[in-house]
């Protein structure tokens, strides 16, 4: 079984500037699944944006970790808001998810039941997000899946473990400052 957000994700964090916002990602999620073609589509554009924030700003929109699994990198606590949301979490989210998505894991869809609140995300977030949408939103599984597969951080994780915050610092450009910044401020 995968290590889940709500499981306990401290071994990707370095400090505080990596603490799980769940609001946030609630919000996150309800913004990319609106424009995202399908859940795993979504779960991917997280991981990309997230990457692409990172090596931009120095920090991960909402605090989350990522599990290595089968299809490539997966975001914990979206996903355990995915499956809170479709009666299949194990650890209750602190959100009442199933009152915000619609999800069909069967056919791989989620759908928002309202609009993202943008008050909570910053522009350099959504900017990120945006990208990343545009990237890989509407990929076809199997391009996505050969893209995810490739990259450097999750190929240096086992599956169904977490990727390390360092290995996915260490597939950025500039990543000795990066790494340097978050552990040291």
């Amino acid at each position: 079984m995968p290590p889940t957000a709500t499981g306990g994700a401290d071994s990707m964090r370095m400090g505080s500037k990596h603490n799980l916002d769940i609001d946030k990602a609630v919000e996150v999620l309800l913004y990319v699944t609106k424009r995202a073609r399908n859940m795993y589509n979504a779960l991917k554009v997280l991981y990309f944006a997230d990457k692409q924030h990172l090596a931009k700003y120095g920090r991960l929109i909402y605090g989350d970790s990522y599990v290595a699994m089968k299809l490539g990198p997966v975001p914990s606590a979206a996903y355990d808001i995915v499956k809170d949301a479709s009666g299949d979490g194990l650890y209750p989210t602190p959100v009442p998810a199933e009152k915000l998505f619609l999800v069909d894991r069967h056919h791989n869809r989620i759908s928002p039941r309202r609009e993202a609140d943008l008050d909570r995300l910053s522009e350099s977030e959504i900017e990120c997000l945006d990208a990343a949408i545009e990237q890989y939103g509407r990929l076809p599984l199997g391009a996505l899946k050969k893209i995810s597969h490739e990259d450097e951080a999750f190929r240096a994780s086992d599956e169904n473990d977490f990727m390390p915050i360092e290995a996915i610092v260490g597939s950025l450009p500039d990543a000795d400052p990066l790494l340097d910044y978050l552990r040291n401020g």
